[in-house]
């Protein structure tokens, strides 16, 4: 009898022990729980974070790159030959969007991934900036005039720029003379095509030592 009682009590002692030692486990393991929940919670949050920061960024890049970056500020230095050299950091990203450049006609910049025909065209149209610069790129020099420009002057530039390779010819609206050349990061303004400047600018500057993609085409872009 005294067996079976001290059998009895020691069973119980061993459930009471299991039951203890089950508590403490389910307390440990909802204190793990508990803390993995917080570390899930946190790293979301960080994650967020980041991901709005990145976003956030992606933004302003686009904007920039929108917008023409600010490295492309500057201004102009002229040298003894009136030829006039941007000091600013000239961007070449690719954007689809419209650029705002510092200098007009543009020498340089963020530009559109397609370039404008630049193979002795003459455009009676205006060309968009964006595709014009990337002409310059490649080392096409840019005649621009505006509607003040003599009729004998445009006449003799577009015959000039016809018969040379990597350069192109447009009217433009808004810049400061009536005549002016462009090519990347140089532009020179010129009195008539006559104005022994054209002549020298052209030597210098088609497919000249300031081209950032020298042997580019010119072909295949942005047609008449």
């Amino acid at each position: 009898m005294g067996s079976a009682k001290n059998s009895t009590a020691a069973r119980k002692a061993r459930i009471e022990e299991m039951r203890r030692t089950e508590r403490v486990r389910e307390r440990r393991n909802r204190v793990l729980a508990v803390a993995a929940s917080v570390v899930v919670v946190a790293g979301l949050v960080v994650g967020g974070v980041v991901v709005l920061n990145s976003r956030s960024d992606d933004k302003k890049d686009t904007a920039s790159d929108s917008k023409g970056s600010a490295a492309d500020s500057g201004h102009w230095v002229a040298g003894a030959d009136g030829v006039k050299t941007w000091s600013g950091k000239l961007e070449r990203t690719h954007v689809p969007t419209s650029v705002s450049y510092p200098m007009h006609p543009p020498v340089g910049g963020n530009h559109n991934p397609v370039w404008a025909n630049c193979n002795g065209d003459v455009y009676t149209e205006p060309v968009p900036d964006e595709n014009a610069v990337h002409s310059l790129e490649h080392g096409a020099v840019w005649v621009t005039y505006t509607s003040e420009a003599k009729k004998a002057d445009v006449d003799a530039l577009a015959a000039k720029v016809k018969k040379t390779p990597y350069s192109l010819m447009s009217p433009y609206r808004n810049q400061a003379a009536p005549l002016i050349l462009s090519a990347w990061g140089h532009q020179v303004t010129v009195k008539s095509a006559a104005d022994p400047e054209v002549d020298k600018f052209f030597a210098a500057y088609v497919q000249g030592a300031q081209t950032p993609e020298p042997g580019a085409p010119c072909t295949g872009g942005v047609m008449k």
